[in-house]
């Protein structure tokens, strides 16, 4: 007895197939773009600073380059390394002022930029 109600219940699972629905595509839901983060107000500080502002701000530089009109000032702590990215202002005849800037670890791990820039300028006597 058991077998035919095993079997009647096995024929009768195939016969369902066309009760199943089709699969439909999913319906297309935009999700909307994270809102820019705004930079820390130290680091909107540290844009458009011309040269003289940074040393005052984190004093003498590790590295002082010039490639073309582009010049980049590295400043290092024991915590952190700062490089900075001048290029000239406006139409390219004013001072050059930070128009970018990268914060690493000394090993060059990541680390958070305002937290590398209150670093520097603790160290320096500017900022102390």
């Amino acid at each position: 007895m058991r077998f035919w109600i095993l079997a009647g219940a096995v024929a009768l699972g195939g016969c369902g197939g066309e009760m199943i629905p089709e699969a439909r595509p999913a319906a297309y839901v935009p999700v909307p773009a994270a809102a820019p983060t705004s930079a820390p107000a130290s680091v909107v500080a540290v844009k458009g600073q011309t040269a003289p502002r940074l040393i005052a701000q984190f004093g003498q530089p590790a590295l002082d380059a010039t490639e073309g009109p582009a010049r980049k000032l590295q400043f290092a702590g024991p915590i952190c390394v700062l490089d900075t990215y001048l290029y000239p202002a406006g139409n390219g005849r004013g001072e050059p002022v930070v128009t970018w800037l990268d914060t690493r670890q000394r090993d060059g791990g990541p680390i958070d930029q305002a937290s590398c820039l209150a670093a520097l300028a603790a160290r320096s006597p500017a900022g102390r």
